[in-house]
């Protein structure tokens, strides 16, 4: 994998009923990690430890991330989406990042964190929001 866009949607609470909804419509396989799976779990309130962090479904039909986004950060249903870029490669990482946030506003800096060595959110002049994810090659 050289790059890859996938679709990320954010609920309130319940991307795990999404994701096993669409399982049981398109098939594969669902890999989620919990708010209290991660190295930030005790500055997760209790309530909050079950929810999904990052959910993935891979499924024939392709692939698709979900996630429980904190109160106020999930959107509306059908306003609820996050455009997601995967590359290899840290020159194209920084690349897309400055030309996707030109005109518009970082939410999340390129940084490292506990599942990459560099990730960013931002939202584009056009109102579409986006994460940038490096992966390293395996």
């Amino acid at each position: 994998m050289t790059m890859q866009l996938q679709p990320n949607l954010a609920f309130n609470g319940n991307a795990e009923e999404v994701l096993a909804h669409y399982r049981d419509a398109l098939g594969g396989e669902i890999e989620i990690t919990r708010f209290g799976q991660t190295p930030a779990a005790q500055e997760v309130p209790p309530e909050w430890a079950g929810k999904v962090v990052y959910g993935t479904l891979r499924s024939p039909a392709g692939t698709i991330n979900a996630m429980d986004a904190p109160p106020g950060r999930a959107g509306a249903p059908g306003d609820n989406f996050i455009l997601g870029i995967q590359t290899e490669s840290r020159e194209q990482i920084d690349e897309i990042f400055s030309k996707l946030s030109a005109g518009g506003s970082v939410m999340m800096p390129l940084d490292k964190t506990f599942w990459s060595p560099r990730f960013g959110m931002l939202t584009d002049k056009f109102g579409i929001k986006w994460m940038i994810n490096l992966v390293e090659a395996a």
